[in-house]
């Protein structure tokens, strides 16, 4: 979960931070004035100038506190189990416990703009990254390089970026440990089948 610290406990910088989250994820980013941030963090507005330049500078610290909190779970994984585990495990971790995580890349991924095409990339980075540590444990016969991660993160992101028009159509919360489980392992079916095995007699195709 990304908010693991009270706001009261937080330097004036790290505050500033967690309300721009949570205002951007909640409104979008053009919808969020810097001052509604520094209220909601009861600060002045002339601390988000101090601190981070302008509100593009706000918004650039936010993508990096984001980026960082995901890259620090990926860490905690095991080496050992691969991109297919993975999905099923840092939904969990980082996505499903922390729907205001969920609301900020959900606005930033979906509104069009340059630092929505720069954040995606830096996720396309890692899923490359991920990938080539798969292709160690499986070998030569592997996915298509280039469109390989943008699958990757289209079964990762889909859920999240789809998560108000999917949640009607289920009985369950989409984010919820044991519906987690389940869609990771429909995920490593679907990789492990398509990308690097044979289907099986009755799969079709």
């Amino acid at each position: 979960m990304v908010r693991a610290v009270a706001k009261s406990d937080l330097t004036g910088r790290a505050r500033l931070r967690e309300a721009a989250l949570e205002l951007f994820a909640e409104h979008g980013f053009e919808a969020t004035s810097t001052r509604a941030v520094a209220a909601s963090a009861g600060l002045s507005p002339a601390l988000v100038t101090r601190h981070f330049g302008s509100k593009q500078g706000l918004r650039e610290a936010v993508d990096e506190y984001v980026l960082e909190r995901i890259a620090e779970q990926l860490k905690g994984l095991d080496p050992g189990k691969g991109v297919m585990a993975s999905l099923g495990e840092v939904s969990a971790q980082v996505f499903g416990a922390d729907p205001v995580l969920r609301g900020y890349l959900r606005h930033v991924l979906l509104e069009d703009s340059e630092a929505s095409a720069a954040l995606f990339g830096r996720l396309l980075s890692g899923a490359r990254t991920e990938l080539r540590r798969l292709a160690e444990v499986y070998g030569e016969q592997g996915p298509d390089e280039e469109w390989a991660p943008f699958q990757m993160l289209c079964l990762i992101l889909g859920p999240l970026l789809l998560e108000r028009v999917m949640q009607s159509n289920l009985a369950e919360p989409m984010f919820a440990p044991d519906v987690l489980a389940r869609r990771s392992a429909a995920n490593q079916r679907l990789l492990l089948r398509g990308y690097y095995g044979q289907l099986e007699a009755g799969d079709g195709g």
